[in-house]
């Protein structure tokens, strides 16, 4: 598995998560957020067994190639 990072938030504490990546074997975006534990928000939510839910900010929209006409965090 070939990951590209793509952006870290800005804004995080110490320059740790969010952090976007692009996997270039799969094709698809690793994200790496705030795990939603609050039992209200997830009782909204049908999630399979394999899947967990992640909270990142709508500021890290920039970081994707579609948005950021393709150039991720350099962008």
């Amino acid at each position: 598995m070939a990951l590209r990072f793509l952006g870290k938030d800005p804004d995080s504490p110490n320059g740790e998560s969010p952090t976007l990546y692009y996997d270039e074997d799969r094709d698809t975006y690793v994200f790496q957020g705030w795990k939603v534990t609050d039992a209200e928000r997830l009782a909204q939510l049908d999630i399979p067994a394999h899947e967990t839910v992640i909270e990142f900010p709508k500021r890290m929209m920039r970081f994707f190639p579609e948005v950021s006409g393709g150039g991720g965090a350099d962008a």
